[in-house]
């Protein structure tokens, strides 16, 4: 593990963030080899899927009971896992019930293309969503063109939110600065050489506008944002971070009001 994912950097880092006057929400995620697709996880036998289901659920307590510790605000029992979701339901809605050691309010973050088929939101507090729902073909999409590209999406939060009487929480969301940034706002390949810093603002901005004051939207992390400010972004990077490019101040002007 990395020195932040174990339970003393967690800790660290958690304190920190608190000093700050900044709420966290704690969300462990499985990395598998060379990066693969985690939504596609899924065992071939019985036996693996048990072995896979007693290695999740210690490894889920754990930070469960961090996060109990460090009282944080929200924790998330798990980020786009699809098929594990999809094929052991009922093993979710066991593992829920433990992580009842945590007082806290819970979620899940499934992927854009997967939250509406999650079995187990009457049991957490948010609907939570990694919104990578492609906006726009558009190379350098304007703030209207990416407003009107949230349009149908936003109905579909809507009426999910409505079905389940719980709040949407975007676990995840943001877009590079890249040409074509909001086609397929998942894609983090790192040979893509464009740099575009209006798509990356016009994106977020678009986002901001048609999202964030919904009565049903409780509010979004954004990907991805780090400690060492100084050092990350700036007018070379085109990958997700909005720090030091112009998007930062869409981000700024959010999340103050």
């Amino acid at each position: 593990q990395w020195f932040g994912e174990t339970s003393a950097g967690a800790s660290q880092y958690i304190e920190l963030l608190h000093k700050d006057g900044i709420e966290v929400m704690m969300k462990p995620q499985i990395w598998i080899w060379r990066g693969e697709f985690t939504g596609n996880l899924k065992m071939n036998s019985e036996e693996d899927w048990i072995q896979l289901e007693n290695e999740y659920r210690n490894f889920i307590l754990t930070y469960a009971k961090l996060a109990e510790t460090t009282q944080v605000k929200v924790f998330c029992i798990g980020t786009e896992l699809e098929q594990f979701v999809m094929q052991r339901p009922t093993y979710w809605k066991h593992l829920i019930a433990e992580i009842k050691v945590y007082s806290g309010k819970l979620t899940y973050a499934a992927n854009w293309d997967e939250y509406k088929r999650v079995p187990f939101w009457d049991q957490l507090d948010y609907i939570g969503v990694d919104a990578y729902f492609p906006i726009s073909e558009a190379q350098t999409p304007s703030l209207e063109e990416s407003k009107a590209g949230w349009k149908p999406w936003k109905e579909e939060l809507k009426t999910v939110s409505e079905k389940f009487d719980k709040p949407i929480l975007f676990t995840e969301y943001g877009y590079r600065s890249v040409d074509f940034a909001g086609r397929e706002p998942w894609d983090s390949n790192h040979e893509l050489p464009s740099i575009n810093f209006e798509a990356q603002t016009n994106l977020l901005e678009g986002l901001y506008q048609e999202i964030w004051n919904e009565p049903w939207f409780a509010g979004g992390f954004i990907w991805k944002w780090f400690i060492a400010h100084g050092k990350v972004g700036g007018e070379k990077d085109n990958q997700f971070t909005p720090q030091n490019k112009p998007a930062q101040q869409s981000v700024k002007r959010a999340y103050k009001n």
